[in-house]
């Protein structure tokens, strides 16, 4: 019997493991949906806030975390360091990290990294804990059943994870206020797209291959049986892998579903935020939904996010930029409603005393999450210390919070392509002159005052994309081959279009064009362009606009000759 239960022991702290390396690859998902939900100049700050929600996190788990729960549940402190027991505190910090990192997406964009980080600290040491320590580390079975005489059912965290995290990002993201380009005087909601809905999907399948580690990892234990023999409930672990994908397959129908009805579009955010919706809503029952239990769970929870959403929006006007409560906190709260009624027969044996249980239970988290998190916030604001500054807000948070820009390519005067920057006593100068020189005014030139022509014109074009390539055949085909592209956006004559985001319409008046530079010399201007004219045309608005300018001085790099033939 010995030898079975070491072999038991062993195949389950194995198993524990695998699945806690799984739901820790969930924090990459994070990273890329949250970084991909908001502005570039934000990114960098997103996925700080992500690596340190780990970093602090665990740590404080460790040392505290873990022992403060022991201690409210009744058994004393008694933290992780020193016990011996780190296989299962490493397998309950992950869960406590992903309720921590949920509140990241909620006040993205304004929050102050010391105040965020403060927050995670007090999650990981007190927020958090104390949720535990009446319901999965309370003697018994929890603080709900000495109340209404029945358990409350949480399986995999579908409440006590992703519905304490949506709640209390929710709360923060009200007490925070709305990012400054939100709202309008007038009650007008401004529209704030992600700068990246590639990094938003990636990171939503990534969330969606690491949430097997919450649901179908947690049933999949093994036991003795008191014979010699080891014992898989491989009906518990079948309804939880089963129940988890077909929540995950109709949440993402529900949500686009309901987007497509409200707009006539299916909307790519909210087909992925649907998926997560769709898992947070099974996550609290997946060992004892039906198959038609889980399809209802997904479709109800996919439904709501657009609802919840908007509602969040636009009638609360509470700003939550990765909608981590309709996503995460409604969701998992109205999985863990569902239960009674879509549980497995003989699971229940009252559904009205389980909607209770359940009820109870979400009461209390929820109630404990907000106070809390309200308390915390608010002292924040009272300090100042909650939010940043106008001015950084606007400047990004990537450089007024860590002095870094996420794409550098793009950035401004300020960055050096070439490793090497100004010294401490250099001024960084702006108007491409030297402190010892006399800026000119003329173009470096004597100008012509003979009304002759320069020798040398450039021709601008700013056409539609894909006429890129006949332009470039017509440029050749008049001996004017050399040319420089870059690609541009602007307006004009083109009509603006809608955009949209997350199912809110935004106008886009800036349309997409590449801008073609062309130097000529021996080449006529007139017929360059008449070339340009003739390949890019299409007869509709928006074929773009064509530039003869004059040329004062062409040099080639690497010969040094000038004016003609360098050109």
């Amino acid at each position: 019997m010995t030898e079975i239960s070491s072999v038991v022991s062993a195949v389950n702290q194995t198993w524990v493991l695998t699945v806690t390396f799984l739901i820790f690859f969930m924090h990459a998902g994070f990273a890329m949906l949250e970084a991909g939900q908001v502005r570039s100049k934000n990114v960098a700050n997103q996925l700080t806030k992500n690596m340190l929600t780990w970093a602090v996190g665990v740590t404080v788990f460790f040392l505290i975390g873990t022992g403060f729960s022991s201690l409210m549940s009744g058994g004393g402190f008694s933290p992780a360091a020193g016990s011996g027991g780190y296989v299962g505190w490493l397998y309950g910090a992950v869960f406590a990290m992903t309720a921590a990192t949920i509140v990241s997406g909620a006040v993205a964009g304004r929050a102050k990294l010391r105040a965020y980080v403060t927050y995670t600290f007090l999650l990981a040491a007190v927020i958090y804990p104390m949720i535990l320590a009446f319901t999965w580390g309370a003697p018994g079975d929890g603080l709900v059943k000495q109340l209404t005489g029945t358990a409350f059912a949480d399986f995999a965290g579908g409440t006590i994870v992703h519905g304490m995290g949506g709640i209390a990002g929710l709360t923060a993201a009200a007490i925070l206020g709305p990012r400054m380009d939100r709202y309008g005087e007038d009650g007008s909601i401004n529209v704030i797209p992600g700068h990246s809905m590639t990094f938003a999907v990636l990171g939503t399948l990534m969330l969606c291959f690491g949430w097997y580690g919450f649901n179908v990892g947690t049933a999949a234990m093994m036991t003795g049986n008191g014979e010699g023999a080891m014992i898989l409930n491989s009906e518990v672990l079948s309804l939880a892998a089963m129940s988890t994908t077909i929540a995950m397959a109709t949440g993402a129908i529900g949500a686009a579903g309901v987007a497509y009805l409200r707009s006539g579009k299916v909307d790519t955010l909210y087909t992925a935020n649907g998926m997560l919706a769709g898992l947070a809503g099974i996550t609290a029952i997946p060992n004892t939904t039906s198959w038609w239990g889980a399809i209802v769970v997904g479709i109800l929870a996919g439904a709501q996010l657009p609802l919840v959403f908007e509602f969040v929006s636009e009638t609360l006007e509470i700003d939550d930029v990765c909608a981590v409560f309709p996503v995460h906190g409604s969701a998992g709260v109205l999985g863990t409603l569902l239960m009674p009624f879509v549980a497995v027969p003989g699971t229940v044996s009252s559904v009205g005393g389980q909607f209770i249980a359940q009820l109870v239970g979400v009461v209390i988290i929820g109630g404990w999450t907000l106070t809390a998190t309200a308390i915390i916030w608010y002292a924040f604001k009272a300090a100042g210390e909650a939010r940043v500054t106008p001015d950084h807000e606007q400047d990004g948070l990537d450089i007024a919070e860590h002095g870094v820009e996420t794409y550098p390519e793009f950035g401004g005067d300020r960055v050096a392509t070439d490793g090497f920057g100004p010294t401490e006593d250099d001024e960084i100068r702006t108007d491409g002159g030297s402190d010892d020189h006399e800026i000119r005014t003329d173009g470096g030139r004597e100008l012509r005052t003979d009304g002759g022509d320069p020798e040398l014109k450039m021709i601008m074009s700013i056409i539609r994309p894909e006429k890129l390539g006949d332009v470039k055949k017509a440029l050749a085909e008049v001996g004017a081959p050399s040319l420089t592209v870059t690609n541009v956006s602007g307006r004009g004559s083109q009509p603006a279009k809608k955009g949209s985001w997350r199912g809110e319409e935004y106008t886009v008046d800036l349309h997409q064009k590449v801008k073609i530079e062309c130097i000529v010399a021996d080449v006529s201007a007139d017929e360059t362009a008449e070339a340009i004219k003739e390949a890019a045309n299409t007869g509709e608005p928006g074929d773009g606009k064509i530039f003869i300018l004059d040329v004062d001085d062409a040099i080639q790099v690497r010969t040094g000759k000038e004016g003609t033939e360098a050109v």
